[in-house]
């Protein structure tokens, strides 16, 4: 010992290496009081590393089966119409070339009548060229769609017979025509090229489309052109082809896209979810950063006489500081190492338990990348929450170390520690940001973390100030729970944080399900009207209309003329190349968009800028456009937008804005046109029907039935099955999203946990002191009953406020929606924090009381 008191007094030889092994030599004695540590930092970092990797394997599964997934190598898609026969012959130098009719269509069982909407798929003979269609019996596509006795054959999904309650062999009326059920898919290469399906699927030959009469001028029917190269091109080839197809047919219309880009919106889904629970497993590192905090000031506490002993033989504050510092990151290190091990076998893990859940198989495996960036997250969180505990000690006097458990110093350590710990925050945020896909909800998911982090702070302060003022009340139980609160090395501020957060971040969640429901089911009651029909041919209106009437006088209706189509460039700039002021309406731009012509201001819209045009316009073409639209993409009155329309490009002047009520679920569109700009051209009409009041449910499927049985070429939708499918996807992606950020409320009870357990000692004395002065057991379970009481109703309270307000600002400023304040979704927050609070804590106070005074009075 004398060399090392040398050492560390005459040369100043006190390096990380001798510090390191002190502190191995240390950590011989195992990791007591350290468990909680590793959880912590574990549970963030599988959070962290699981939720990329999978990402990253929903993605490299995406990009494998790309081909599968398109149909192709390329896909050519275009609304309305079928491609010009020059465009067809181009498309046919590229390779071979599969043609495929999507539209969306009503069945109906021949017998009964009963019907469903179903997504309508006509196919020629060369689909697939990728992959493989499955049916339940094993027979050739083909053969299931050729027609036998005069009745063209058809597959479907199995959900299709349940909801006719049909099965294989019987015969379904489509359009004009009958089909036969003659298999069931149950794998279908393409599927999720489709987009968000509202019905079954219905397969068909595409020979049998004329028969059905689903086909007119105008039909809502996207016909794709999937072409298959030979040899396989990589994707820098593919990317020329797609420039060279667009050079050589700048007017097609169409919208191309490559096996590199086969699922659009699944990848942005993917991304955006990930992104997410990226950010939940950073809070729920953040979270478990209190519990890393509170071990390293509970292991300093039982290693003052080591710290003291240290100090007294010479060694500087600096020494001690590195001695703990080294083990701090060997055990932040082996909780890293375990939640490595778990992020990288949960790829695997969800890829056989979710296999017939999951949209595409995963392609998992062990990604480097990601793990390193759990790796990064676990090490920078450990450091900026164990640097401050640390460094407090570099400075105290070994008398004020020993002291320290009666007056709970709360002196700063020194500032290059501040600095330290202020620059390991900084760069912690700084590559949550940078590596978010959208870093604007990054920003403001950090602040408001950051923010309610601070909050909970100054609330716990705020807590024990409030306790410290009290005026002294007669029940001595109340009494001594109030002095709990306040007194030095109070649990109060690490069950506030611990809490928290974990909370907030669920009653928010909570809180936007429950409104987005509420709003929908207000909005099918009160505003959106019962049904939608698609696709009524001009020279039927009159005749549907006049149906409608009869069966339903007393209904409201509504009917405008509906077109297709896409926007190819505004301010004179390609659509592709052009920048958006604003985040929020890029959907415009993608894919083809509904539009209608208009002579006089539609329902659901006020006219915020410019004017509407007269009745008898016949000027140059004008367009009206939504005014949040124009506003996040940058546009204004007077601007040109040009749209490409049955294979026209049309340009045209905005002439006004509107405020378009969303919410309504009534007729609605960005683009409304003056009536001269689609003068002529063929059209269907889109019309809605809905009652006042609320109409018996066997009313709207008798019109269903009638309508669909007179005019079986319009495609019905029924409002209320459209919502409740939606509900129920909201439903799944709120429970998704809920499960997820448990992970959080698991790293609040952690740290919940540990810092009881950190206050054990000090309870011990506590628990002595009062018992050998008379008090009872039953007293005290009771006083520290009411302490841990009021600091979780206090939590539940801050949770709910600071949910709340997180809630609200989601609903009614980003979704435009009406927010309501739900007092079982309260109730529920108060409820888990004093369950977990007062079950916690009475489970660590059992085990104080029945310490033995003996031995604690010896050493006081």
């Amino acid at each position: 010992m004398s060399s090392f008191v040398s050492g560390s007094a005459h040369s100043g030889n006190q390096t990380f290496k001798l510090a390191s092994r002190f502190a191995l030599r240390e950590l011989r004695g195992g990791l007591k009081g350290f468990y909680i540590f590793i959880a912590c930092i574990a549970l963030g970092v599988a959070a962290i590393a699981g939720v990329t990797s999978v990402s990253r394997a929903l993605t490299e599964g995406i990009a494998e089966e790309g081909q599968a997934i398109l149909g192709g190598d390329l896909s050519f898609s275009i609304i309305h119409r079928q491609v010009e026969p020059d465009q067809a012959a181009f498309l046919e130098t590229l390779g071979d070339v599969s043609r495929v009719a999507t539209l969306r269509a009503m069945s109906r069982r021949t017998d009964t009548g009963d019907q469903a909407l179903v997504e309508l798929k006509a196919v020629d003979n060369a689909y697939p060229l990728y992959g493989s269609l499955d049916l339940a019996s094993g027979q050739p596509l083909d053969e299931a769609l050729a027609p036998k006795d005069g009745v063209w054959g058809a597959v479907v999904d199995l959900a299709l017979l349940a909801r006719l309650d049909v099965e294989i062999g019987d015969q379904l009326a489509l359009g004009r025509t009958t089909v036969r059920i003659a298999d069931v898919i149950e794998g279908e290469p393409d599927k999720l090229a489709g987009g968000m399906d509202f019905g079954p699927r219905l397969m068909i030959s595409d020979a049998a489309i004329p028969d059905t009469g689903l086909v007119q001028p105008g039909s809502l029917v996207r016909w794709h052109y999937r072409v298959r190269m030979s040899p396989a091109p990589d994707i820098q080839d593919l990317q020329s082809v797609v420039e060279r197809a667009k050079a050589a047919e700048p007017d097609a219309g169409w919208r191309v896209r490559s096996r590199a880009n086969a699922s659009p919106g699944l990848q942005r889904s993917i991304d955006r979810f990930a992104q997410f629970l990226t950010l939940v497993g950073l809070t729920a590192l953040v979270v478990g950063g209190v519990g890393v905090a509170n071990a390293v000031r509970s292991y300093l506490e039982t290693k003052r006489e080591v710290i003291a002993s240290f100090k007294c033989l010479g060694s500087t504050g600096g020494f001690v500081f590195r001695i703990y510092l080294v083990q701090m990151l060997i055990i932040a290190l082996i909780g890293i190492l375990i939640g490595l091990v778990l992020g990288a076998i949960i790829p695997f893990a969800a890829g056989a338990a979710l296999s017939s859940v999951l949209p595409v198989q995963l392609a998992a495996s062990i990604y480097p990348a990601e793990l390193g960036l759990g790796l990064l997250y676990g090490l920078l969180t450990a450091l900026a929450f164990a640097l401050w505990p640390l460094g407090r000690a570099h400075d105290v006097p070994p008398t004020a170390l020993f002291r320290d458990i009666v007056t709970g110093g709360s002196k700063l350590p020194r500032k290059r520690y501040l600095f330290a710990t202020a620059i390991t925050v900084l760069v912690l945020v700084t590559i949550a940001i940078f590596l978010s896909h959208d870093k604007d909800l990054a920003v403001v998911y950090i602040g408001a973390t950051a923010g309610a982090f601070v909050l909970l702070v100054a609330v716990a302060r705020l807590i024990m100030s409030a306790a410290r003022r009290l005026p002294s009340v007669r029940s001595t139980e109340l009494r001594l729970a109030i002095a709990n609160i306040h007194r030095p090395g109070a649990l109060t501020p690490s069950v506030v944080l611990s809490l928290g957060l974990g909370l907030s971040l669920l009653v928010a969640l909570a809180l936007i399900d429950g409104n987005l429901r509420r709003e929908l089911s207000a909005t099918i009651s009160d505003r959106a009207p019962s049904f939608f029909f698609v696709d009524i041919q001009s020279h039927e209106r009159d005749a549907f209309e006049a149906l409608l009437m009869q069966e339903a006088p007393d209904a409201d209706m509504q009917s405008v003329p509906m077109l297709r189509g896409r926007i190819i460039s505004l301010k004179g700039i390609p659509s592709d190349q052009f920048k958006p002021a604003e985040e929020g309406s890029e959907w415009v731009l993608r894919g083809d968009r509904g539009i209608t012509y208009e002579k006089t201001l539609p329902e659901n819209s006020k006219l915020a800028e410019g004017t509407w045009w007269p009745e008898d316009y016949s000027g140059k073409p004008l367009v009206s456009f939504d005014l949040e639209s124009a506003t996040e993409l940058g546009l204004a009155i007077g601007d040109t937008i040009t749209v490409n329309v049955l294979g026209r490009e049309i340009t045209a002047e905005i002439a006004n804005l509107r405020d378009i009520e969303w919410q309504s679920f009534g007729i609605n569109f960005v683009m409304v046109f003056s009536p001269n700009t689609f003068a002529g051209a063929p059209h269907a009409n889109l019309m809605t029907l809905g009652w006042a009041e609320e109409v018996p449910t066997e009313t709207e499927l008798a019109l269903l039935k009638t309508v669909s049985n007179a005019f079986p070429t319009v495609t019905s939708v029924r409002v209320k099955d459209a919502i409740s499918q939606v509900n129920e996807l909201v439903a799944q992606l709120a429970w998704a999203i809920r499960g997820a950020s448990s992970i959080t409320l698991i790293a609040s009870v952690l740290v919940l946990a540990g810092a009881l357990a950190a206050g054990h000692r000090s309870r011990i004395y506590d628990a002595v002191i009062l018992k050998t002065i008379g008090a009872t057991r039953p007293r005290l379970i009771l006083a520290y009953g009411l302490e841990y009481a009021i600091l979780g109703l206090v939590t539940a309270v801050f949770a709910l406020v600071a949910g709340g307000i997180a809630a609200w600002y989601v609903i009614t400023q980003i979704m435009g929606g009406s927010f309501v304040l739900m007092p079982v979704t309260a109730a529920g927050a108060a409820l888990v924090a004093l369950i977990l609070t007062v079950g916690f804590g009475l489970i660590g106070t059992w085990r104080v009381l029945g310490e033995k005074p003996a031995p604690v009075l010896r050493n006081l």
